[in-house]
């Protein structure tokens, strides 16, 4: 009777794993209802479907499309980035003993292409002391460069090239009257030798002094925390638009690196400094026909205003009647007129007449007020051109 019941039970496992063997096989063979049929992949034809996958694979991950902002910025630099130049410069050296030339590196810096005459903008400080420069445009050419105008006090140079008119492409320019703090910008140039670098930054703040190379404030300066480093000087900054609105010129850091504070000559300045540079070779100032006493001198004997020290022979100042200093036959000094007001502008320093008489042109009639004696008196004058 044992026998007979184990041998049932065992008749029946096998009859049930049957049929679940059976029902696994069909489930695997079945499509699924969804719709989605699988198709099935022979041996031979495994390596080609695993590359496929690893090639959908790779192009999700790198198929990132570019935002608004980004193709801005893109096409933006694309467009401006043939109008920006490499400087390099030299110095030129003759052995005494063999007579030969030797040309000495000097510096290099940044420029842009002003106009399809050839003349390229830079920084007066990137060709100060160089005997040569060589302008690279952005298509890889290089051109020997002449120096047509500086103006040390604005800290702005042109230089001038004989390349092709088709490979010139002048920048636009824009105005700086009107930009604001928290506006984008965009610089172009040569930071440490790597031409065509962009980086970007904001307005900072408006109106900032600086001070030139010769010693006279630059007035009006764009401050900026786009990345300006040593090589980036006479490149353009931008704004959105792609037009000029200052040529980065300094940094403000103890390392000389960038640190987040750079400054630009606006370009309203430019527009008018570089025109000159190109007719004369300078900047052609409005004269009151005067010559200034030292400002150290002034300051010593605690007075505030800029001294006159000659007056030049048949100037409006002359006409006027102002006061040159002179040494009396005793051997004292006999002060001059103290200029003290321009129109409405307060005049503390002999730098404060030269940049309020840069308002003016040649021509125009301007009320001065000296101080003589301890007193006041103002004369009407008219301006002459400076010699």
């Amino acid at each position: 009777m044992k026998s007979l019941t184990r041998v049932i039970l065992a008749t029946g496992l096998l009859l049930v794993g049957f049929v679940v063997g059976t029902a696994w096989n069909t489930f695997n063979e079945e499509p699924q209802e969804s719709g989605l049929a699988q198709e099935n992949i022979t041996e031979e034809q495994l390596p080609k479907a695993v590359a496929d996958v690893g090639n959908s694979t790779r192009v999700s991950k790198t198929a990132s499309p570019l935002n608004p902002t980004e193709l801005a910025t893109i096409q933006l630099f694309e467009a401006s980035a043939p109008s920006v130049c490499y400087i390099t410069t030299t110095n030129v050296r003759l052995d005494y003993f063999s007579r030969d030339v030797t040309e000495i590196p000097r510096g290099t810096g940044s420029g842009f292409v002003w106009d399809t005459e050839g003349h390229i903008i830079t920084n007066f400080h990137v060709i100060q002391g160089a005997d040569r420069a060589q302008v690279t445009l952005g298509d890889r050419t290089t051109w020997q460069a002449k120096l047509v105008g500086k103006a040390p006090e604005k800290d702005l140079a042109v230089l001038k090239i004989e390349a092709p008119e088709d490979q010139l492409i002048p920048i636009p320019i824009g105005k700086s009257s009107n930009l604001r703090v928290g506006q984008s910008v965009y610089a172009i140039g040569n930071p440490f030798g790597l031409d065509q670098t962009l980086t970007t930054g904001i307005v900072s703040a408006l109106g900032r002094e600086i001070e030139s190379v010769s010693g006279i404030p630059i007035r009006d300066a764009i401050q900026t925390d786009a990345a300006i480093n040593p090589g980036n000087s006479g490149g353009p900054l931008l704004n959105s638009s792609g037009e000029l609105i200052g040529v980065n010129t300094a940094i403000y850091s103890p390392s000389g690196a960038s640190a987040g504070i750079g400054f630009s000559i606006p370009v309203d300045a430019v527009n008018w400094v570089v025109p000159e540079l190109i007719e004369y070779g300078y900047i052609k100032r409005p004269s009151l026909g005067i010559e200034l006493a030292p400002q150290q001198f002034v300051e010593r004997i605690g007075l505030q205003g800029a001294l006159i020290l000659n007056v030049v022979e048949g100037s409006p100042a002359e006409r006027a009647g102002l006061s040159s200093t002179y040494r009396s036959r005793y051997g004292g000094i006999q002060l001059g007129d103290l200029v003290v007001q321009l129109n409405a502008e307060r005049i503390t320093s002999d730098n404060d007449l030269t940049l309020a008489l840069e308002q003016y042109e040649v021509g125009d009639e301007v009320s001065l007020t000296v101080q003589r004696d301890g007193k006041q008196r103002t004369v009407q004058l008219r301006l002459s051109a400076s010699k």
